[in-house]
């Protein structure tokens, strides 16, 4: 089973702070570049894999979908996401994506953010997400960068006149990574960008996009804080179609 991290009340505590748990898809920097790889979403049938708060979902029902369903291991974040919507076209279910179990050849897009580097058996889970999807049909994703990730100690280094450089080893050592984020014992599954790339083409999908995230000028005028996301990639974006 998943690691349930969400329901940890210290990790929830300091999740439900953050900009984008208060704010929502406005307060993801990547969110724009993530939105241009969907497509229109008007008559779709629309799964989120580990929906959250349910912001794509919402998203996914203002802009035209027919119906979205929300899935999450985390009672805490489902909860949160009952509470925020009304819309009778979203429908929210507790799921290990570990153990997908979805209707085949049911759904027009599947869409997932910053959820599947905590999944081990990517392989498995990319096989039931192309069996889930119909025909020509989209899975659109964000993830944890492989340089992000592969630190055994992850974490900034400064040099003496304040440059950054982010320490990246043990890249090709591919598996878990244990790290303190919000809580302590986060676990996480690290692979190289060829792996991930691989696993998707072996599990039938076509690539057509991948997006190495970073801040735009506009972005870093606007947010400061965000100048340090181009010493190094934090996310990769993915859309692939079945």
């Amino acid at each position: 089973m998943t690691q349930n991290i969400y329901d940890d009340p210290e990790f929830f505590q300091g999740y439900s702070q953050m900009a984008r748990s208060i704010s929502g898809l406005d307060a993801a920097p990547e969110w724009p570049a993530l939105k241009a790889m969907l497509p229109p979403m008007k008559g779709l049938k629309a799964v989120d894999l580990g929906c959250g708060y349910g912001w794509f979902c919402r998203w996914a029902s203002e802009h035209g979908a027919d119906s979205v369903l929300g899935l999450d291991v985390s009672e805490k974040m489902l909860e949160q996401a009952r509470k925020t919507t009304s819309a009778d076209n979203i429908q929210y279910a507790r799921a290990d994506l570990e153990q997908l179990d979805l209707p085949a050849a049911s759904f027009d897009l599947a869409y997932s953010s910053l959820a599947l580097h905590y999944i081990k058996d990517l392989p498995g889970l990319f096989a039931k997400i192309h069996e889930a999807l119909k025909p020509g049909s989209r899975f659109v994703f964000s993830i944890e960068h492989p340089i992000f990730m592969a630190p055994r100690n992850p974490g900034w280094l400064i040099d003496s006149e304040g440059n950054k450089r982010w320490p990246l080893d043990s890249y090709q050592r591919e598996g878990e990574r244990v790290t303190n984020w919000l809580a302590e014992g986060v676990i996480k599954q690290h692979r190289t960008i060829g792996t991930l790339l691989n696993t998707l083409i072996g599990a039938g999908f076509s690539i057509r996009q991948v997006n190495e995230w970073g801040p735009s000028d506009a972005e870093v005028a606007a947010q400061p804080a965000l100048a340090e996301e181009r010493e190094r990639p934090m996310m990769m974006l993915v859309s692939v179609q079945r």
